[in-house]
């Protein structure tokens, strides 16, 4: 497997391809995946082969975003089953990376120890410090994307999603679900 041309490949698609009003799924947020993917493989003790499909799953899942907004998960695996046999993956590397980037479909529903991974890397800033900061890209795109109308509506979208949301492995958990917990009741406490 020849990571690094993949790596090439994509962030360079995503640079030249995405929308300019990808607020929150910019090449930034592919970017704070993959490292939020490092760290977590990293205490959840992936490593080798494992961790290559991880990256690379990580690299990929939003890629679909170059061709369309809504349920691009299905386009972002089409895209890695047309491009990651000539960086060296065999067919069954290429399937799982497939499966890891459709686990991230809302709602999550990860099945394998690395989907539950890059789930918690992908949401990874519900618990962390720039929650808000990052949760205002999104609603700026949304916006844009007339999925969201007000900024109280949009709250209430929040405090569901928080609400539903659950980090899988036991690292997110014991790094992430405070936090995440303490967005909830701020959020709570400014709608009532």
């Amino acid at each position: 497997m020849y990571f690094q041309k993949a790596r090439e490949y994509v962030l360079n698609r995503l640079q030249q391809e995405l929308p300019l009003n990808l607020y929150y799924h910019g090449i930034h947020h592919t970017l704070d995946v993959c490292r939020a993917v490092e760290q977590l493989a990293s205490c959840e003790n992936v490593s080798g082969e494992d961790l290559v499909l991880l990256r690379t799953a990580a690299l990929y899942h939003d890629i679909g975003f170059v061709e369309r907004y809504r349920n691009n998960e299905p386009l972002a695996s089409r895209i890695a089953r047309e491009s990651l046999a000539q960086f060296g993956y065999s067919p069954d590397q290429i399937n799982t990376i497939c499966l890891i980037i459709m686990a991230t479909q809302i709602p999550q529903r990860p099945v394998t120890h690395l989907e539950m991974i890059m789930c918690d890397a992908d949401l990874d800033y519900l618990g962390r410090e720039d929650f808000y900061e990052i949760s205002e890209t999104l609603y700026r795109e949304w916006r844009e994307f007339g999925i969201i109308g007000s900024l109280e509506e949009w709250n209430c979208k929040q405090l569901h999603f928080l609400q539903q949301h659950q980090y899988f492995t036991k690292t997110a958990k014991a790094q992430r679900e405070a936090l995440k917990l303490k967005h909830f009741s701020e959020l709570q406490r400014l709608l009532q």
